[in-house]
């Protein structure tokens, strides 16, 4: 009778195995649940947060015949897509905007000044960078093979320091990175490329 004895404990412990194994495959396919829709879930907020201004940005680069992703790329250059961004020297906004930009803009619109305050507006701030991008492209894309280098380099660093660049180095935009004497206006021209483009030898889009 001893063996006997002992078979129906190992029955129960066994029985206890299996039930713990089966709580922990539950436990185990809730987790990988809830990791999936986190990964989701965060996989959705980054997209949002790309592509939420994808409607004012298209209205912007249609008005100035601008790229909507040569304007997405170098939103993403300037402030990650935040509204909110404030510069170092006082850039406003999603494509860092001067107030001193903003002037000329209005000055060319034959309207009044913009209050500060509105440049923290998506649409506005997109709009008046857009028209800051677009005239530096129109500067550059008659005498360039590829106005875009000449252009970004403008934008970020001023149109007499592009100009200076552009004097040492003469019109050839592939020689044109490597006269930038601003290491930081040098990655920036080259970041923005990179994204638009994918690799920064690529042919011009902007016209």
């Amino acid at each position: 009778m001893v063996p006997g004895g002992i078979f129906p404990a190992a029955g129960y412990a066994g029985r206890m195995s299996e039930g713990l194994f089966q709580t922990a495959g539950r436990l185990l396919r809730t987790l990988v649940v809830f990791a999936a829709l986190a990964f989701a879930g965060a996989g959705g907020w980054h997209y949002w947060r790309l592509h939420r201004f994808d409607g004012e940005i298209a209205a912007s680069g249609q008005r100035h015949s601008l790229p909507p992703n040569l304007i997405a790329s170098l939103i993403w250059r300037e402030s990650r897509f935040n509204p909110g961004c404030l510069g170092p020297k006082k850039e406003i906004g999603l494509m860092q905007v001067t107030e001193g930009a903003a002037h000329e803009w209005a000055a060319a619109q034959d309207r009044d000044d913009l209050p500060r305050a509105d440049l923290w507006l998506p649409a506005t701030n997109i709009e008046v960078g857009s028209w800051y991008l677009a005239r530096a492209v129109s500067r550059w894309q008659h005498t360039r093979n590829d106005p875009l280098p000449f252009a970004l380099a403008e934008y970020n660093a001023g149109r007499s320091n592009a100009m200076r660049w552009s004097a040492a180095c003469g019109a050839d935009s592939r020689r044109y990175l490597d006269c930038i004497t601003f290491p930081s206006t040098r990655r920036y021209v080259a970041d923005i490329l990179k994204r638009y483009r994918g690799a920064i030898t690529a042919p011009a889009v902007a016209k």
